[in-house]
């Protein structure tokens, strides 16, 4: 039987790595269960989990990454009180900080679709349905995974960035919304590759000093929850 109850949890500020592990220790029990069922025939429910975190200054790279796109020393970072890694999701480098919405559905896909493609694609309509909310009109890039606004103009930039990593059909890792980010950030590196394209942030485009990020995430979670047809739960 599938089982489309989602657990919610609300992390705060949470260092980078330690939320990695905790991803890990996730996405690898629900793996456990998909052996156990295989092997002893059985029916055990596997669970999904979408943790909904900021974390302080970090850097991180896929494992298909080109490191020349850090542009910064490790004195740099350290001098910017920044972090990084290179890590197990797709993609290239990006930045994480405060005032970014970051989301890690850690999700057993054989309980709602069977379809890497069709996944990336329903998270980045959740953010194109909030970003609508707030009158932006955000489209997808052509080969290019996340969301974007001015798609095919000089003025293209990138608002929302995503990667993942899935195995046996269960995910990690996710998407990172920039709502109050500190753009300065993404100066020292080439984001997810891509020269000569902007990152924006939802208080930049509205002209805001902040957003309220309570706000966003209510709307995420709305959109998350229709478009995976998903009923989430928290502790």
């Amino acid at each position: 039987m599938k089982n489309n109850l989602v657990q919610l949890q609300e992390l705060g500020l949470r260092d980078y790595k330690e939320t990695w592990e905790y991803q890990q220790e996730i996405f690898q029990e629900i793996l456990n269960t998909k052996v156990r069922n295989r092997r002893e025939d059985a029916q055990e429910h596997t669970k999904n989990t979408l943790l909904i975190v900021e974390h302080p200054h970090v850097y991180t790279l896929g494992k298909s990454g080109d490191l020349s796109n850090l542009l910064l020393s490790q004195e740099q970072l350290a001098h910017k009180n920044a972090t990084f890694y290179k890590i197990n999701r797709g993609g290239d480098i990006t930045y994480h900080g405060p005032g970014q919405i970051v989301g890690y559905p850690i999700l057993d896909l054989e309980n709602f679709f069977t379809d890497i493609h069709k996944y990336l694609r329903l998270l980045e309509e959740m953010v194109i349905l909030t970003l609508a909310e707030y009158g932006l009109k955000a489209e997808r890039s052509k080969g290019e995974t996340g969301v974007w606004l001015d798609v095919g103009t000089p003025f293209a930039r990138k608002i929302c960035a995503m990667g993942v990593r899935a195995s046996r059909w269960v995910t990690m890792h996710g998407f990172a919304l920039n709502v109050n980010t500190n753009l300065g950030y993404f100066d020292h590196i080439i984001p997810c590759g891509i020269k000569g394209k902007a990152v924006t942030s939802l208080n930049v485009e509205l002209g805001k000093n902040e957003v309220s990020m309570l706000e966003v995430k209510e709307k995420l979670l709305k959109h998350f929850s229709a478009l995976f047809e998903a009923e989430l739960q928290t502790n």
